[in-house]
């Protein structure tokens, strides 16, 4: 017996946390009864239907996707521009595990594994996002140590981080910055450079955890071995 919200993110349809935001919401069904209570088990032989869709067990598949520029990091966009889901080849439902902006390319992981999916994104799993920012400004250390310390955005403190300059520009008045971040909040890295005063004008994610772009162009992809999984899996607590 397991969950329902695990057995509806191991089928694939979603991450675990958003299972259990569709239960609370009435939106799924276990043998016809609509289920909204967190701990209710099923053993996989139930009919569960989540937001009208029978939920089937199907072969999991992950991927690594070097994100380019203006692409929509979403399954659907429902003013019809290209998602991330349609870069990559495959009859799956897969899903982007967390977010990249519009303007931000770099590393992104997709997958059809919710269980997968909600070990990266955990913040128990402390695993590493990579970011490179060129800012308009030259950014020095006062701001530098601003950033490391934690700052507030939406209400709340960041917290502590990596961060080193890579470069200034002076003629240019721009400057490059490594900041390595745990935490996934909603276009949290622009917002604590702005905190300190800089404008990002551009944003690339360099790595999540051990996935680099090494090899992938912009707008490639590859497929995860099962040894990379099995080293995500090892970060379950």
């Amino acid at each position: 017996m397991e969950r329902l919200q695990k057995y509806i993110a191991e089928a694939g349809y979603t991450s675990r946390r958003k299972a259990e935001e569709l239960i609370k919401q009435g939106k799924v069904e276990v043998n016809g009864e609509i289920v909204t209570e967190l701990g209710f088990k099923v053993n996989g032989k139930e009919q569960v239907i989540v937001e009208g869709n029978l939920l089937k067990r199907e072969e999991k598949e992950y991927y690594l996707l070097n994100k380019p520029r203006s692409i929509i990091t979403s399954v659907c966009d429902d003013k019809g521009r290209k998602t991330v889901v349609d870069l990559v080849d495959t009859k799956k439902r897969i899903f982007p595990i967390g977010r990249l902006d519009y303007d931000t390319t770099g590393a992104l992981l997709l997958t059809n594994d919710g269980e997968f999916a909600n070990i990266l994104m955990h913040p128990n799993s402390k695993v590493d996002k990579v970011y490179i920012a060129k800012l308009r400004g030259v950014i020095k250390g006062e701001a530098i140590n601003r950033l490391k310390n934690g700052v507030i955005i939406d209400g709340r403190k960041t917290k502590k981080c990596r961060v080193k300059l890579r470069k200034t520009d002076l003629k240019n008045n721009t400057s490059m910055v490594e900041i390595t971040i745990h935490e996934g909040r909603n276009h949290q890295v622009k917002k604590m450079f702005h905190e300190v005063g800089f404008e990002v004008l551009k944003l690339k994610r360099e790595r999540v955890g051990i996935f680099t772009l090494q090899g992938l162009k912009s707008g490639n992809y590859r497929r995860l071995t099962p040894k990379e999984v099995s080293v995500i899996y090892s970060l379950k607590k």
